[in-house]
């Protein structure tokens, strides 16, 4: 039967490393695809990990702003929130 084979396919290294080969693609808990899907997941999260610090970096500017500045955080109350003085009307325009 060994006779009808390629000699390449005899060997019992070519043999044994062809295996171990398909066995780290395929077979294993570590194999390749799901090391190259982590990857990437991996890099999406890194992505968004910045992001993230930058808006709280952002966040954390505005808020030192804010509890500095008087003047700024009445403006930042009216734009965000709406609030208004007691003998004030607020009139609000939507562009579509």
């Amino acid at each position: 039967m060994s006779k009808n084979l390629p000699p390449l396919f005899r060997n019992f290294y070519v043999v044994t490393g062809f295996c171990f080969l398909m066995w780290m693609i395929f077979l294993d808990s570590n194999d390749l695809i799901s090391r190259f899907k982590m990857g990437s997941k991996l890099r999406t999260l890194t992505e968004e990990k910045e992001f993230y610090q930058e808006k709280i970096k952002e966040v954390e500017k505005d808020r030192q702003e804010l509890t500095t500045n008087k003047e700024l955080l009445e403006k930042f109350a009216r734009e965000k929130y709406l609030m208004k003085r007691p003998t004030e009307d607020i009139f609000i325009i939507q562009e579509n």
